[in-house]
């Protein structure tokens, strides 16, 4: 199992012994346990100390629950979380989705389980937070793309637009702060002809 020595977790449960046979499993698989909670506080902890690549973590525990432990470690520290229960309940398993948890094994976890779960709960983790990049990214852009819709009031006489809070702009100021266009300026042959007259070399105009 080379490919998950670089896999490093933290395992956490209340009781000693299912520490212990969490643990032989693992490492018996080729992962590296960095580090042994038994509260859902101290995986909290322990996942911003250590930064560990998954967590595997009982429900049932003292002081802060599993599920409890998993949302702070979600909003603090993101990182894949595979649960250990010894019930298999429908509203257990919603619960568990909605707070960030990857997936979910039986317990006493069996090595064949284990072994099945762990990399889809770090693929799955993996593709969520690609997933949430892009949409923050996206959001990003709309944010930034400004389009002009409407009546927009202007001056008959100047051309400035006023804004909705009652002030008055250039057009070319205006459209620039709420759009994506931008100006160059230059004199077109009307203007040319009324500011310059037949000036040699001018254009021509009829």
């Amino acid at each position: 199992m080379s490919e998950r020595t670089s896999v490093r977790v933290l395992i956490v449960d209340d009781n000693v012994l299912a520490l212990e046979t969490i643990q032989e499993i693992l490492e018996r698989q080729g992962y590296e346990v960095i580090g042994r909670a038994m509260n859902g506080s101290q995986a909290v902890d322990l996942v911003q100390e250590l930064m560990p690549d998954l967590v595997l973590m009982d429900i049932e525990m003292p002081r802060l629950s599993g599920l409890e432990a998993a949302q702070q470690i979600q909003d603090r520290c993101p990182t894949p979380v595979v649960m250990l229960t010894a019930h298999d309940a429908p509203d257990l398993v919603a619960q568990a989705g909605e707070v960030g948890v990857m997936s979910y094994i039986l317990k006493p976890p069996r090595p064949d389980v284990v072994a099945l779960v762990l990399p889809l709960a770090l693929v799955r983790f993996q593709e969520l937070q690609e997933l949430r990049r892009v949409n923050a990214e996206l959001a990003s852009a709309l944010e930034q793309v400004k389009t002009l819709s409407g009546l927009l009031p202007i001056c008959a006489n100047c051309k400035r637009i006023r804004d909705d809070e009652g002030y008055w702009h250039h057009v070319e100021n205006y459209i620039q702060s709420h759009s994506q266009a931008s100006f160059s300026h230059g004199i077109c042959p009307s203007c040319m002809q009324e500011l310059y007259g037949d000036l040699p070399g001018g254009p021509k105009t009829e």
